[in-house]
């Protein structure tokens, strides 16, 4: 991290922040701190200032065309699971998808939206290639991305987060709440974000009154879009952890597929 003190200076302390990618760092310098970053997303301009993210303080390009990012450092912590249902979860999500600046903006940086077809036939593929396709779980699953297709098709599309996971939603002490690590966004369906906080956080019989708390009514059409995501989420991240060798998450995410299996034919009858 040597590259890191010749760019800040001898004052600066520097700590990994962990994470996956092993590309994030704190920085302290007596009263002061910093969240560092290489290669985040370029889109975090835009996102500070919608103040959806903590403050971008400064970007650095360094010789290697990596870009180093620094965010200011908050106070705060990580949402734990069963604060996901509470409504300013769902007001920062409807702010987002309703934000005009920050669809113009991944727009400008070369996104378009997501092809579903396109994205349905790499995993099906993929899955093929690897042997997973054998598993009856994963048959199953695919049938229900083709009988639920129609109803992904004709929304309007946003910028939408696609992780999000309670890790990455920052609670500061101040009570304002961040939602972090943009690596994966895209220009999509919005039900691809606000899905995943329904099935993997909220109970079935609160999903009505969190979507009213969101700007939307739930109803059968919107309940298949959903799970349509999910499914198909759920097979990329099988498809990842297999590449990876992790046997543990790739029978974690079958597992997964069983629940979202079930909870279709409960609901479907098909």
């Amino acid at each position: 991290m040597s590259w890191l003190n010749h760019i800040l200076g001898k004052d600066w302390t520097i700590a990994p922040a962990g994470g996956l990618t092993g590309d994030a760092y704190i920085a302290t310098s007596k009263d002061r701190r910093l969240f560092l970053k290489r290669n985040s997303s370029t889109f975090l301009a835009v996102l500070s200032v919608e103040g959806i993210v903590p403050k971008l303080i400064w970007t650095k390009r360094l010789e290697n065309g990596d870009v180093i990012t620094a965010q200011e450092w908050v106070d705060g912590r990580e949402l734990h699971k069963e604060e996901m249902q509470q409504q300013h979860v769902a007001e920062l999500l409807h702010k987002i998808h309703h934000s005009s600046e920050l669809l113009h903006m991944l727009m400008r940086l070369g996104k378009k939206p997501m092809s579903l077809d396109d994205n349905v036939q790499m995993a099906e593929a993929k899955l093929r290639y690897y042997g997973l396709y054998e598993k009856k779980i994963v048959r199953q699953t695919l049938h229900y991305l083709r009988k639920f297709y129609p109803t992904t098709v004709g929304h309007h599309q946003v910028v939408c987060h696609r992780d999000l996971n309670h890790n990455n939603l920052i609670l500061t002490k101040e009570g304002q709440l961040y939602l972090v690590d943009w690596e994966n966004a895209a220009i999509a369906d919005p039900v691809m974000d606000f899905g995943m906080v329904l099935k993997w956080y909220i109970p079935k019989h609160k999903w009505a009154a969190w979507l009213e708390k969101y700007g939307m009514t739930l109803d059968a059409q919107l309940l298949k879009r959903m799970y349509w995501y999910l499914i198909l989420d759920t097979l990329h991240y099988l498809i990842w952890h297999y590449e990876r060798k992790d046997t543990h998450k790739v029978t974690a995410k079958l597992r997964d597929l069983t629940e979202l299996g079930e909870d279709i034919q409960a609901m479907f009858r098909v």
